[in-house]
């Protein structure tokens, strides 16, 4: 390759990789398994060692992938969340052994410990107490994520001594079963389920409301001390003892000084994956002296006394036996690999998500057929590819017509899914009522999906609307259900009658209408009369719904199935009003960003008050923003306003525009 197909690729290489990056660290979302990213980040450096002058400050190789975003206040931390160098084979990790080996004139003692895949965060203490906890970003600036970090109930609030200051690293993580539980019920809502567990950790430790955080049950291993006074510790090993006196949760280690040994328990580690309740994709190799590490140093990426040894994801070939179809909530019809049973990360798997019909089509997916299956994220399995076609096979096209209830399937425009249009679907149905029932909707507890099989098994629902007309002895001669529980499901679906509009509206589970949306359009119209009675358009005008959404409200509110079931919602006493707490619309067109810790007000109440007043408080700072209030220990956003000139108020100033 000559340079200028170099510089050519490279350029290519870095596009693909931020995309990549800005995918996983930003949204949570992978778009590529960590192998394939891997490979790529390996020609790149292939490529810069060819080319050296290719190799800038700013190459995708030289910094973390992280980035800062603007949903939390920013932290620049005091010492750098530093990644660590990926090895890829035993003898990548023998030369890493060697390499310090000769810096130091001898071989070294390391340890070696699992890498756990998660979400990397810092925990600062003053005196003994957790003042702030924050996310890695890029290295250099994170995100304060204290309130969040709090729900963890591993994490110490305060430690036994009064250290004078401590900042910890740890990696936050969901455990296995807690992932499964969670994916499980994401897609009996409908909802895009996680990725991995790692995907499933970081959205959840950036949530918004700590609750939702705390629910998701996370756990996290802390694994080294950035900063610390008050105590001396001359070594990794000594420093993971001391973070377990303190009453951490530490990762488990070994030592090694040889290569061989290094190998061994890499091996080792590699054996027990599927043993651990957390997901781990590498092993960690460290030296283990403090002074030693001072003296081999770092480079703008990583440290010369670390490395990570990536495994291998595991893949193994089956024969397909077929493939089901499925029908979610929103009538999206799902394909299903059915293979042999195999063994995978320790569990033994059979099926597999397909999809949709460009996933089967591009792959050449055929019943008979064998394929290669992985557990993506050592959790979810996945089909990779198919090595065999059987002599007689054809190529699979997913029905025409629901496998359900025989509708005739639709594609829409925008989607790759196919989708039975009737809602009145049994298959539907069961999911919508679950829907209906949860509890950012209408919130029914003891109505869960056990207790809707039962009642739909017996014909005693049909619609959501039908749990309106239930009665004690129906639902107590449900399994496992008793007088006192039926009792307790009555007097939930009778207290949701009192339902604000937006959680009624967010309940019917129209396409695209979450729980903000509904909220604004409860906000504008009322009742559900006024906006049974709008168009696309004047929903359309809404700021925050647009089109698209209005669009779909508006075809849903056309349709008689969606008619009769307000109208039966009606009829049981479901009230549908939305009493607004807006008082006047003096901040009606303004957008209010708050940063720093306010005086008085609790951010969450700040907003309250803003939206009451018909404004919109927005999560960064733009030329859109007409007021930044902010408070102590403003960050970022604060220097953005100042240099848009964007007006800035205290608590005082803005409690004055209230009055």
């Amino acid at each position: 390759m000559d340079k200028n197909a170099a510089a050519k690729r490279a350029r290519e290489l870095w596009r693909i990789i931020e995309s990549h990056n800005y995918s996983y660290y930003v949204l949570d979302d992978p778009t590529v398994e960590d192998f394939e990213y891997d490979t790529i980040m390996r020609e790149l450096k292939a490529i810069e060692a060819e080319f050296p002058e290719l190799c800038t400050p700013d190459s995708p190789t030289q910094h973390v992938g992280g980035y800062a975003m603007n949903t939390f206040e920013k932290v620049t931390h005091k010492v750098q969340m530093a990644s660590l160098q990926d090895l890829f084979s035993k003898e990548q990790m023998a030369e890493f052994a060697e390499k310090c080996a000769e810096e130091l004139g001898s071989m070294p003692l390391f340890t070696v410990e699992p890498k756990i895949d998660g979400l990397s965060v810092s925990l600062e203490y003053e005196n003994g107490v957790l003042v702030r906890g924050s996310t890695r970003g890029d290295g250099f600036v994170g995100e304060d994520v204290t309130a969040n970090i709090k729900t963890i109930k591993s994490i110490p609030h305060k430690l036994p001594t009064e250290l004078p200051l401590l900042e910890v690293r740890g990696e936050v993580y969901m455990p296995k079963k807690s992932f499964e539980e969670v994916v499980a019920e994401q897609e009996v809502y409908g909802e895009k389920p996680f990725k991995n567990p790692r995907n499933a950790a970081a959205g959840s430790l950036r949530q918004k409301d700590p609750k939702i955080t705390k629910k998701r049950k996370l756990d996290i291993l802390v694994f080294n001390i950035q900063q610390i006074k008050g105590e001396n510790v001359s070594s990794h090993a000594d420093s993971l003892r001391l973070l377990k006196k303190l009453g951490f949760n530490t990762v488990d280690f070994y030592t090694a000084q040889s290569r061989s040994e290094i190998s061994g328990i890499i091996d080792k580690i590699g054996d027990g994956r599927a043993d651990f309740p957390f997901d781990i994709d590498g092993a960690v190799v460290k030296v283990d002296d403090f002074a030693l590490r001072d003296r081999l140093g770092s480079t703008a990426k990583f440290p010369k006394w670390a490395a990570a040894y990536k495994y291998p994801p595991e893949e193994k070939e089956t024969t397909l036996l077929d493939i089901e179809v499925n029908v979610g909530r929103t009538g999206a019809i799902t394909p299903v690999a059915v293979f042999e049973t195999i063994t995978l990360a320790g569990t033994e798997v059979s099926r597999a998500v397909l999809h949709n019909q460009e996933f089967i089509t591009e792959k050449d997916i055929r019943i008979g057929d064998r394929i290669v299956v992985r557990k993506a994220g050592e959790i979810i399995p996945e089909v990779l590819r198919q090595v065999g076609h059987r002599e007689d096979s054809v190529p699979y096209t997913l029905p025409e017509k629901c496998p359900v209830c025989g509708t005739a399937a639709v594609r829409y425009e925008d989607e790759a899914a196919l989708r039975c249009p009737n809602s009145e679907c049994p298959a539907q149905q069961f999911k919508n009522i679950v829907h209906f029932a949860s509890k950012g909707a209408m919130d029914i507890d003891g109505c869960g999906p056990a207790v809707i099989t039962g009642l739909l098994d017996k014909g005693l629902i049909e619609t959501a609307a039908d749990l309106y007309s239930l009665k004690e002895e129906d639902v107590a001669g449900l399994e496992r259900m008793g007088k006192r529980s039926a009792a307790n499901l009555i007097a939930a679906v009778d207290a949701s009658k009192n339902a604000p509009l937006d959680r009624v509206l967010y309940a019917l589970g129209i396409r695209g209408i979450g729980s903000e949306v509904a909220k604004l359009l409860a906000e504008r119209f009322g009742n559900i009369d006024d906006l049974l009675g709008a168009t696309a358009e004047e929903m359309a005008k809404i700021d925050g719904v647009g089109e698209v959404l209005s669009q779909s409200a508006a075809n849903a509110f056309g349709e008689p199935h969606f008619i009769h079931l307000i109208n039966s919602l009606r009829e049981a006493g479901v009230e549908m009003k939305y009493e607004s707490s807006k008082k006047d619309d003096r901040f009606a067109g303004k957008t209010f960003v708050l940063t720093g810790t306010l005086p008085t007000l609790k951010r969450d109440e700040a907003k309250k008050i803003i939206e009451s007043y018909g404004g919109k408080a927005a999560g960064s700072v733009s030329k859109k923003t007409d007021y930044v209030l902010a408070g102590e220990e403003a960050g970022s956003k604060l220097t953005k306003a100042q240099e848009l000139g964007i007006t800035i108020i205290s608590e005082e100033e803005f409690l004055e525009m209230t009055k």
